[in-house]
């Protein structure tokens, strides 16, 4: 086996294990236990076990941003665009779920700091422009389209979560009522939004 090929071959053990239990529940030793080599040799490549776990990381984080970017950058209606990035997330949940259980293991989305939760941000930012221009040809507040991407974002990544061990209903389906909710959601927002009650009214 190659350096290169000693280094795969680590990366994809390493990356079961972390996915399996956790950064804090996997240890060098076993890295180099399911791969058949010396600890040494893990060592060598990655200088221990966070060297590989920073490289498992990166990986996943630009195969996600590559896929949800591709989606809202291309040509479409916004709502089009909204499905292929829902659609993009659930596919890349199907294809790497080893990976999302990692990068939501240890920054999962309701947590404020962390690779994860700042790949969302970063996709909200994305988002708050799109929404911004529909904003304005709505009568909106334009300044309100960066609350409303992250609520749009957070709940899709939280949906994402939901569905990595569900599974049901099929991930178009899932794609398709998560749109259903945004969208629909959106097309009747009222230019004022107040609430009914009071907070602590009635006590």
């Amino acid at each position: 086996m190659t350096a290169s090929q000693r280094r795969e071959q680590l990366l994809a053990v390493s990356r079961g294990l972390f996915a399996e239990k956790g950064f804090d529940g996997t240890s060098v030793e076993e890295i180099a236990q399911r791969a058949e080599v010396s600890k040494p040799v893990v060592y060598e490549h990655f200088g221990g076990k966070e060297g590989v776990y920073a490289v498992v990381v990166d990986r996943e984080i630009q195969a996600l941003t590559a896929a949800l970017t591709g989606a809202l950058t291309s040509r479409g209606h916004p709502k089009v665009l909204l499905e292929r990035a829902s659609l993009a997330l659930l596919t890349y949940i199907e294809n790497s779920e080893d990976g999302f259980r990692i990068l939501v293991r240890d920054s999962p989305v309701a947590q404020a700091t962390g690779t994860f939760s700042s790949l969302i941000g970063d996709v909200a930012t994305q988002v708050a422009t799109l929404l911004r221009a529909q904003f304005r040809d709505r009568g909106l507040d334009p300044r309100y389209a960066a609350l409303y991407a992250q609520m749009l974002v957070g709940s899709v990544a939280l949906t994402g979560q939901y569905w990595l061990d569900a599974r049901r209903p099929p991930k178009t389906e899932v794609a398709a009522h998560l749109v259903n909710l945004a969208w629909n959601g959106l097309s009747h927002l009222e230019r004022r939004p107040e609430l009914h009650e009071t907070p602590g009214a009635g006590r």
